[in-house]
């Protein structure tokens, strides 16, 4: 009977260690690369390097884009860009990510915007391809990728 209460003991005793390891192990990033930079055209708006930042939580994820393609030519508040990014989906279809969420961008200064919100599944390779933004409801620029990501495409 001791044997057993000893051998009751260890294991439970094991189990809590093990389980308070794991509490403590840090999380795995789950996109893959987090930041990714291109270039960009953006027509009469200017061309450039644009860096691209993604989170995932479960199916939800964000991209962050900030580019000195696209130069504010006055002061934009935050939250009065709407933008569309649209992304290349496991190398057959598409995805969008859409957002108004820029910070405030003062004159002369990189567009940023984000975080842009979209849906992915475990496994989705996602390649940016084309972002349209919409300024103050007014003003449209649609910018084009002319290179792949570097260092790759966001595995999620």
């Amino acid at each position: 009977m001791r044997r057993f209460k000893l051998g009751v003991g260890t294991a439970m005793g094991t189990a809590a260690l093990a389980a308070g390891a794991l509490a403590l192990a840090p999380t795995a990033s789950a996109v893959d690369p987090t930041t990714a930079t291109l270039t960009a055209e953006c027509g009469t708006y200017g061309s450039g390097l644009a860096t691209l930042t993604a989170t995932q939580s479960g199916t939800s994820a964000t991209i962050t884009l900030s580019s000195g393609a696209i130069k504010a030519p006055i002061d934009v508040p935050a939250g009065s860009v709407n933008s569309t990014l649209t992304l290349s989906k496991n190398g057959s279809g598409t995805t969008t990510f859409t957002g108004s969420s820029n910070p405030a961008i003062p004159t002369g200064s990189d567009v940023t915007t984000g975080p842009l919100k979209g849906t992915v599944a475990a496994g989705d390779v996602l390649e940016a391809k084309s972002l349209k933004l919409v300024i103050f409801g007014l003003i449209t620029v649609n910018c084009t990728a002319t290179s792949a990501q570097s260092p790759g495409p966001f595995t999620f």
